[in-house]
């Protein structure tokens, strides 16, 4: 791993107050909604930024969400504590995604797709690890925002983005480029950050599954899976759908249903 994105790791600020006090709420099995919203109301770019996707066609929930309390309740914590994870590390960090050929927001659409893609798939084979996963999606391509800023620093935006609009191995050019892959940089952010160890292990996996612990490889593998599907060169493409669904046969899942909620997706898309 480049110096560089070693010492923006080490120079990233504390979580935001309200990021902290989310955690702690959806971490209590005792809270509610309501105790989720209360917090929430006092953030009006967050808020803001959950009724824009509560109203997405990404979600499709039938009618316009016109309030902090709606949109919590159709989410439900697990969903809304990813929102606002995502949304506030974007805020941190200073997004320029040009070196991977997307702009900040398409980026930002790729982290939806994956993790409603991985929820609605493991919801049919463990809903705790649908939950689980929906949560690394979300955030498992955050370390890309620090490589793209390396790669901009260094002046080799025109030959990095060249070979990943031709790769079908993301990481193997990223590890090229910046000595480390946006898995790992991604892991190293929450445990700078003092995310929980398995959170952080699911992800830093997520690029090579068969070096993962057993507990973590399922884990791995979904992942793995899922970027393969959404990759952010070409995201949902006919030739990732067919890479993901084989290496979904190979892990010795019912491809047919993630299929099945590809297609889903692709509808509302």
């Amino acid at each position: 791993m480049k110096n560089f994105i070693v010492n923006s790791i080490k120079s990233l600020p504390p979580l935001s107050q309200t990021l902290i006090d989310v955690n702690r709420v959806c971490s209590n099995e005792d809270a509610s909604v309501s105790d989720l919203v209360n917090i929430l109301k006092n953030d009006p770019m967050i808020v803001a930024n959950i009724l824009k996707l509560a109203n997405s066609p990404l979600y499709n929930f039938g009618k316009d969400i016109k309030n902090i309390s709606q949109a919590v309740s159709r989410f439900g914590m697990t969903m809304t504590r990813s929102i606002v994870i995502s949304n506030s590390i974007r805020k941190l960090l200073n997004v320029d995604m040009k070196p991977y050929g997307v702009t900040s927001g398409k980026f930002a659409e790729i982290s939806f797709i994956q993790s409603s893609i991985i929820f609605n798939w493991y919801k049919t084979i463990n809903e705790e690890k649908a939950e689980e996963l929906y949560l690394s999606a979300f955030l498992q391509e955050i370390g890309k925002i620090l490589i793209a800023n390396y790669i901009i620093q260094e002046n080799e935006q025109i030959s990095f983005t060249s070979e990943i609009n031709l790769s079908n191995n993301i990481a193997q050019v990223e590890e090229i480029y910046a000595g480390t892959t946006s898995a790992e940089v991604s892991a190293k952010i929450f445990q700078h950050w003092n995310f929980d160890k398995k959170f952080i292990d699911m992800i830093y996996y997520s690029d090579n599954p068969s070096k993962a612990p057993s507990n973590i490889k399922e884990y791995a593998i979904a992942l793995h899976i899922i970027k393969t599907i959404v990759p952010v060169n070409e995201p949902l493409s006919e030739r990732a759908i067919n890479f993901g669904l084989q290496m979904a046969n190979n892990a010795g899942y019912n491809h047919e249903i993630l299929e099945d909620k590809i297609d889903e997706i692709l509808d509302k898309i």
